[in-house]
């Protein structure tokens, strides 16, 4: 079995705090991230939770949409450092 936080790159920490300071005050966000097959999917929805789970970092949506942090490349048009 994989290890899923062999491979995870954790994200810039003002970054994940901007991350919680959208799902604490419900702000309707446009989420943008790689999928498995390296495409770009966009998805709009409330950020609900953002968490960790196995030494990996989640975000999940108000829909129970759950992203890997360090698959995001953007959030409300602000880019993640370093994509």
């Amino acid at each position: 079995m994989m290890d899923p936080a062999k491979n995870y790159k954790p994200i810039d920490c003002d970054y994940y705090d901007r991350l919680e300071a959208w799902a604490t005050t419900k702000t309707p966000s446009t989420i943008i991230y790689q999928d498995e097959t390296d495409g770009q999917q966009s998805v709009a929805a409330v950020i609900a939770d953002v968490y960790t789970k196995d030494k990996v970092e989640y975000l999940k949506t108000d829909a129970g949409k759950v992203i890997r942090l360090d698959t995001l490349i953007s959030v409300n048009d602000v880019p993640v450092p370093g994509k």
